[in-house]
């Protein structure tokens, strides 16, 4: 009976932590204003909304679906909670999901404009499918130990030119699906790069941007506008240059013409196809190869 009047009591004790209708709390004292906490309960609300949505999807594909992997269509403007507070005014954990080392800021409500302010001991950043349309030199600068930087689906049509020339630690950047015209210089050390779907013409991509980086495997540079093929480190494993313009090759574009007994034994998978170029007119050019690239060859 006593643990019954201890429930009952601590149930009249009125909380400042508020259960949204997506399973995550958030704190309703004197830090917040109420107009940022209307804006946090409108934008779970509409997170709730699109999960919804995903789930329906996927019930249809079949039972077995991950809904997580159901992409809907972005939304009309009318659809997105109308909020008086800018993205950048709110704290960065409160619109993201911050976990040790890792920030999701992905789909974020009000838009996200501009790289949020991360935690200093962020590794992995995902911030997918947001409005951000510039990366300056500040964004990056204090956060070093970042490894893993994915901005697919964004507006990004300028990277200051040493927006990453701090973050040593960087193995992977992915910054697929956005306007990119020109390419800024890149971390030693990355692995992965994505440049797919942009706006890149060779004159934007310096011939050797990628000669220095001796740890890249994948380099990914399909659906741009390239007219050559830039120099791939001896390092690559996969590189994908489909849908470009590129309209000739040499023999020095992978092998080295005039050494016939080179063999590159680490680049297994080249992507020409959708490009200009017929690649059946330049035999010296794959001779080094293990494989012979996609693409068109009559």
């Amino acid at each position: 009976m006593g643990t019954l009047r201890v429930v009952l009591l601590l149930s009249l004790i009125p909380s400042p932590w508020v259960l949204c209708s997506t399973g995550k709390h958030f704190n309703q004292d004197s830090t917040l204003t109420l107009e940022q906490q209307d804006v946090l309960f409108n934008r779970e609300t509409y997170l709730e909304a699109r999960r919804s949505k995903r789930e329906a999807a996927a019930l249809w594909l079949g039972e077995d679906y991950d809904s997580s992997m159901v992409f809907l269509p972005a939304d009309e403007p009318d659809d997105a909670p109308a909020g008086g507070v800018d993205a950048l005014e709110l704290p960065t954990c409160l619109l993201c999901v911050c976990l040790t080392g890792s920030v999701y800021c992905e789909e974020v409500v009000p838009e996200m404009s501009a790289v949020p302010t991360l935690p200093k001991e962020t590794a992995y950043l995902y911030a997918r499918y947001n409005k951000i349309n510039k990366i300056t030199n500040k964004d990056f600068a204090e956060i070093v130990t970042l490894k893993r930087i994915d901005l697919t689906g964004n507006l990004i049509s300028e990277i200051e030119d040493g927006a990453f020339s701090k973050l040593t630690l960087l193995e992977e950047l992915n910054l697929a699906e956005n306007q990119l015209v020109k390419l800024p210089m890149l971390p030693s050390k990355l692995t992965t790069f994505n440049a797919n779907h942009n706006q890149l013409k060779t004159k934007g991509v310096k011939a050797k941007a990628f000669k220095k980086l001796e740890k890249l495997i994948n380099l990914f540079l399909g659906d741009n506008a390239l007219e050559a093929v830039p120099v791939i480190p001896e390092s690559v494993r996969i590189v994908h240059l489909q849908n470009n313009n590129i309209t000739d090759i040499s023999s020095d574009t992978f092998c080295k013409g005039n050494n016939t007994y080179y063999i590159r034994p680490n680049l297994k998978e080249v992507r020409l196809d959708g490009n200009p170029v017929l690649l059946s007119k330049h035999p010296d050019s794959f001779t080094c190869l293990k494989s012979l690239p996609v693409g068109q060859y009559r």
